[in-house]
């Protein structure tokens, strides 16, 4: 064994090198004493001993600084030499250079490099094997330090160390007779266990053997012979290596049993040394069955937003940094810095029903604070006292002296076991997946508990009762991380009505969950006064109210949420305003709009807060936020709006008010992110304020319109300025102000013509926009993120709007968006392309050919950039550019026509040909813009030889479309334009070579595809063309006959739940199509169709009746929707086929007509028609 090896060779005699040590260099000790340590060579001798102590205490006792400016490898050298010096024999020796290892790797922050690092494990090892037990504690902190993220370089020694009769398997075992030994052998092993980013990590097997050490760790109980802090030192470091080994990711809980013994140990540790509880935790926890998510579409999450654009106030806190080395035993030993066990605001928070007492918050209710929804043996075995729950007022001392300094050591480690306990379950929580964490969601998150049922215990729990801020901040974080993503589990909830049933539904308890969640929160937020904590309780707020689904729970949650965070926005710590602000954003993002926030948003400006020393002045005339001073109260001023009779909303003036008033003394607290000397609000409070404007501007147009020309000077003072990130949020705030617009202006649009904000208002305001910061922010080349988002924001303007901008105006727009086309950052140039085919859509310039043929050059020439988002872009302008075409080719002036450039049309044919074979983003919409181009094509094209090529590849590039396995918006945008392509009479459909092959892609996808959606808009295709030649030969259009007939009777063949709502649909548009196909049928389409209806007659006749009961009920796709257009096209057909001049003895026609009279008799029998019947019959 090489440890054995080493040990041998130090069995040499020491002698002396030098006779005169080297004159010690002033204020460097580590360089004196590691030169007189290097000049010693092995001795056994009692002077040789007596000299090796000395050094290694003065070694030792030296005041190291990680500032001394010690290489790395000059540490290195000095552990090996002192290893080398030392015998194995020589017990105290040992033990003295196992502490020098320790102090020196700890105090000068060294991790071992690779090759001194196989000696000194060797070493460690080979002491541990032969030397006295009394030595191991020793010897166990230096192999701490020494593999201390070097787990990956100790693959050779992992057999000795964790392998199934390992040193450390040994000396951790439960039955361990030393304590300290046991502790100190979990700490090595969970250092072995961290990973490094970049390197290579334990083995499968060894991650197992670790994982289940920790697991029987946290499981044992505490032995009668061990310390308490000793115990607590135990389960922390057990804590650490699990945590290790799930941050790695390689660590993957796949077992029921595995996951379950965890979250059941992390539960325990969680309480451990919680005042006033004496819980039971079941070994294993096991998952609820949750029901299948239902199927309704759930609108985009807004949280990704909100959280993305959340400014962080303390980076630095965030912020990963290099592990420090404190781990190896240093920190164990000392209390824990910072660890003052702030105070709440209230002397003590009762739990039970009827004993609430929050004096200073309005929405809080006398509910009890937890639920029956953890574990069954988890309940609390007697009542919370309320003695127990009392926290100590901030102004006294954490414990008194009678108690001792051992009783505040004791709870300071009891508080890091839970710290660790929260921070591990959070890694679990990251490396589980959420479906399969929602199954133990009773067990960690609050219930409304029935009338006299024991409390559960929860994070709720902690968060209330923790003496520890940091405690109940890390209890917040797991908390908030379980709701992080929920929306769609959460979506379930409903308690709109009341059940009153033998159980209780799944549903019911989630809502009772929710409320309970609510309730918890709302308690803690008016109980806590550490700031730091009460910044986690407001985000776990806004996480919970960005996941609820409110539009299925019962109404006031939001209102209380609404009531008492509302004076939190003068807070003096300036991270409680910002979360606050945070807070308020997704409460008017969540489900907009709901009614309940409607009326929240027009209460009055002095309803909920608290004093009148507010942070901001809320002043109502037009241009309040500039005249006013900023030490201008509330009751300074009179509410007073001239253009609405309601309130006047205090959330946008108090957002405005944010961003263009100086701050007040009041908020003088923490100011991170503020620029020294500003006079303004932090940065990040501003950019929060701006947040929520937009998502007013978003959700509640309505209340943000009253003040349009007021926020358009803000958007002009922000974009003014110099910091970009204020700009950006700016130029966000217009774009969602000029999106709020054109929605009130949409054909479909519900908002009354004289609700909605006049034309030339919004003419005034973009004019206001344009003459100020906007094109300077478009041109500024240093921040090309926000030239993009000014891209974006100008794409927002009101078409009918635009047209009214003076012409030098309208100019500078299309000259700004052609001229960042050619820019070179791909941000950029992809929202130029969007901007683009925005405008290209635009009434008063789409018949302007010269701007048309500008855009799509500009366009065009995007499609070839590198970055697949800018061809996305491109792509989607493209077919937004080929819609103006075919809208100009519907006006009855043909000059737009004659005048485009053919040449051009060519190119833009081989672009989107090229386009169609990209990826499905760039493919969906270029298959769009070739159905239109081949619709626009005039004869002059069609017969032109340069197109004949261009245009059956382009149609062949749809038919592969049509039929490859892509994405479904691909399929159903190749069906659409293949519809489009038939609309066009001058290309030869039904005589061209491409026909069959168009056909048949069509039938295969109405028979076969799988999205109901793509069949209905194939079956569209099929019913458009009008005259019976261009369905081509007879033997093609009984294939395609047969085709419908069997999509028909397969038109509930699915194995998706989703798709049985389109199936009406589906049915509808095939029984047009069949109506359609018969009334251009030939004399020789005749027997076909009769031999169809011989076979599926009766299904077919169901499925046309059904047509002409009902049609499509809730379809969009254009069919007739009254039944007197039905009844026409059925009687339509019948009289084709009556005038059809049948073949000598062909008795179809006879049959066809009888088949079609005896639906109409069905269908009219009941409404006295039938004499439209017998005219039909005999004419």
């Amino acid at each position: 064994m090489a440890a054995m090896q080493v040990a041998g060779s130090l069995l040499c005699r020491l002698t002396r090198e030098a006779p005169r040590e080297p004159p010690p260099e002033p204020g460097n000790g580590f360089r004196r004493l590691s030169a007189r340590l290097r000049a010693l060579r092995p001795d056994d001798s009692s002077f040789a001993r007596t000299e090796i102590h000395l050094l290694f205490d003065q070694l030792i006792s030296e005041n190291y600084s990680e500032s001394d400016g010690v290489a790395p490898e000059d540490v290195n050298a000095l552990l090996v030499q002192a290893c080398r010096l030392v015998p194995l024999n020589q017990n105290h020796l040992v033990s003295k250079v196992s502490q020098l290892i320790h102090h020196l790797l700890n105090r000068l922050q060294v991790i071992v490099d690779e090759e001194n690092l196989d000696f000194l494990l060797a070493y460690t090892i080979s002491a541990i094997q032969q030397c006295g037990s009394w030595t191991h504690m020793a010897i166990l902190q230096a192999l701490a330090a020494l593999v201390y993220c070097n787990g990956s370089k100790c693959q050779k020694y992992l057999p000795d160390l964790v392998g199934k009769t390992g040193l450390l398997m040994k000396l951790s075992d439960p039955a361990q007779s030393d304590p300290e030994v046991r502790r100190a052998a979990v700490h090595c092993m969970a250092n072995l266990c961290l990973s490094v980013p970049g390197q290579p990590y334990l083995d499968e097997p060894y991650q197992s053997i670790c994982f289940q050490t920790f697991l029987t760790t946290l499981q044992s109980p505490k032995l009668s012979d061990m310390d308490d802090v000793a115990f607590c030192m135990l389960l922390q470091n057990a804590l650490k290596g699990i945590q290790s080994l799930l941050n790695s990711g390689k660590m993957k809980l796949t077992l029921t049993e595995e996951l379950g013994a965890l979250l059941a140990v992390l539960k325990k540790a969680m309480f451990h040394g919680l005042p006033g509880l004496n819980i039971e935790i079941p070994t294993v926890l096991y998952p609820t069955l949750l029901p299948q998510y239902d199927g309704r579409p759930l609108a985009k999450p807004q949280q990704s937003e909100s959280c993305a654009s959340r400014p962080t106030v303390n980076k630095k806190k965030k912020a990963k940094v290099k592990p420090k080395k404190v781990h190896q035993g240093e920190e164990e030993e000392k209390e824990s810095n910072g660890e003052t066990e702030a105070a709440p605001a209230t002397s003590r928070v009762h739990l039970h029903k009827g004993n609430t007492q929050c004096p200073s918050s309005p929405g809080v209710q006398s509910l009890p604070l937890d639920g029956s929804g953890a574990a069954g043996k988890d309940r609390v075995s007697s009542p919370f006292s309320s003695a127990s729950w009392k926290r100590v007022s901030s102004s006294e001392s954490d414990y008194s002296d009678a108690e001792g300094g051992m009783q505040s050591k004791m709870r300071s480690y009891q508080a890091k076991v839970r710290q660790g306990a929260l921070a591990c379950f959070l890694s679990t929580i990251k490396s589980i997946e959420k479906k399969v964490l929602y199954g133990y969601w009773s067990a960690f998150v609050p219930d409304t508990p029935e009338l006299g049922s024991p409390q559960s215990v929860s994070l709720m729990t902690l968060t209330l009762k923790d003496p520890s801020p940091k405690t109940r901040a890390c209890a917040l974080q797991v908390l908030s991380a379980i709701l992080e993503g929920s929306k769609q589990f959460l979506s379930v909830a409903e308690d709109t009505s009341d059940h009153r049933r033998a159980f209780t539904p799944f549903s019911v308890m989630i809502a009772s969950s929710i409320r309970e969640l609510h309730r918890c929160l709302l308690l803690a937020l008016v109980a806590e006064s550490s700031s730091q904590t009460l910044t986690q309780i407001i985000k776990c707020l806004a996480n919970l109210v960005s996941n609820a689904p409110y539009n299925r729970l019962k109404l006031s949650l939001l209102t209380k949420v609404w009531n008492q965070i509302k004076p939190y926005i003068c807070h003096k710590d300036v991270n409680v305003r910002v979360s606050s602000l945070t807070l308020l954003g997704a409460i008017v993002s969540t489900h907009a709009p709901l009614p309940e926030v409607q009326l929240l948003l027009q209460q009055p400006c002095s309803s909920g807060l608290s004093n009148s020393s507010s942070a901001t002045p809320h002043l109502s005339l037009p241009g309040w936020w500039k005249k006013a001073p900023s030490g201008s109260s509330l009751e300074e001023t009179t509410i007073n709006s001239p253009r609405s009779s309601s309130e006047p909303c205090w959330l946008v003036r108090c957002c405005i008010s944010i961003v263009v008033l100086p701050k007040e003394d009041s908020c003088s607290g923490s100011e991170a992110g503020s620029a020294t000397g500003s006079t303004y609000e932090p940065s990040p409070m501003r950019l929060e304020a701006l947040q929520v404007l937009a998502h007013l501007a978003r959700g509640y147009f309505s209340m943000a319109q009253v003040y349009l020309m007021e926020l358009g000077e803000v958007i002009c003072k922000c974009m003014g300025e110099a910091d970009p990130s204020i700009q950006l949020h700016g130029a966000k705030l217009l774009e969602e102000l000029g999106t709020g617009l054109i929605q009130q202006y949409k054909p479909d649009s519900s908002i009354a013509p004289d609700q909605r904000v006049p034309v030339l208002l919004v003419v005034t305001f973009w004019t206001m926009m344009l003459n100020g910061p906007l094109p300077r922010a478009l041109q500024n080349s240093e921040h090309p993120t926000l030239q993009a988002s000014a891209c974006d924001a100008l794409s927002s303007i009101l078409p009918e709007a635009f047209s009214v901008l003076p012409n030098d105006r309208q100019i500078l727009c299309i000259t700004l968006l052609l001229g960042l086309n050619d820019n070179k950052n791909r941000l950029v140039k992809a929202a130029t392309s969007r901007a683009l085919g925005v405008y290209v859509l635009f009434p008063c310039l789409r018949q302007d050919v010269i701007f048309v043929a500008d855009t799509a050059n500009a366009i065009l020439m995007s499609l070839q950039d590198k970055s697949l988002n800018v061809r996305a872009k491109a792509a989607w302008s493209l077919g937004n550019l080929t819609d103006t075409l075919i809208i100009n080719m519907e006006t009855p002036d043909p000059s737009f026509q004659e005048e485009f450039s053919g040449l051009l049309l060519l190119e833009m044919l081989r672009s989107a040909i090229e386009a169609s074979k990209d990826k499905d983003k760039v493919k969906s919409n270029a298959v769009r813009a070739l159905g239109n181009l081949l619709h626009f094509l005039q004869p002059s094209h069609t017969e032109n030889p340069r197109f004949t090529e261009v245009i059956e590849e382009a149609i062949r590039a749809l038919i592969s479309t049509v039929l490859v396995e892509a994405a479904m918006k691909v399929r159903w945008n190749a069906c659409y334009a293949l519809g489009n392509v038939f609309k066009n009479p001058a290309l030869p459909l039904g005589t061209a070579s491409w026909t069959s092959q168009a056909y048949n892609a069509l039938t295969s996808v109405v028979t076969s595809c799988k999205n109901f959606k793509v069949r209905i808009k194939s079956a569209t295709a099929l019913s458009i063309p009008g005259k019976r030649e261009q369905y081509g030969s007879t033997e093609q259009y009984t294939r395609i006959w047969n085709a419908l007939v069997t999509a028909l009777q397969k038109s509930e063949d699915t194995t998706d739940f989703l798709e049985f709502k389109y199936c009406a649909s589906l049915r509808t548009q095939i029984c047009q199509a069949l109506i359609h196909l018969l009334s251009l049928a030939s004399a020789s389409d005749l027997p076909c169709i009769k031999e169809a209806l011989e076979q599926d007659g009766n299904m077919v006749r169901s499925y046309i009746l059904q047509f002409l009961k009902s049609g499509a009920e809730g379809d969009g796709i254009g069919t007739p929707h009254s039944s007197q257009e039905r009844d026409q096209m059925v009687k339509a057909a019948l009289e084709y086929v009556g005038s059809i001049q049948a073949l000598a003895g062909d008795t179809a026609k006879r049959a066809i007509m009888g088949y079609l009279e005896d639906i109409l008799t069905v269908h009219l029998d009941s409404t006295g028609s039938q004499v439209v019947l017998l005219r039909l019959t005999h004419h």
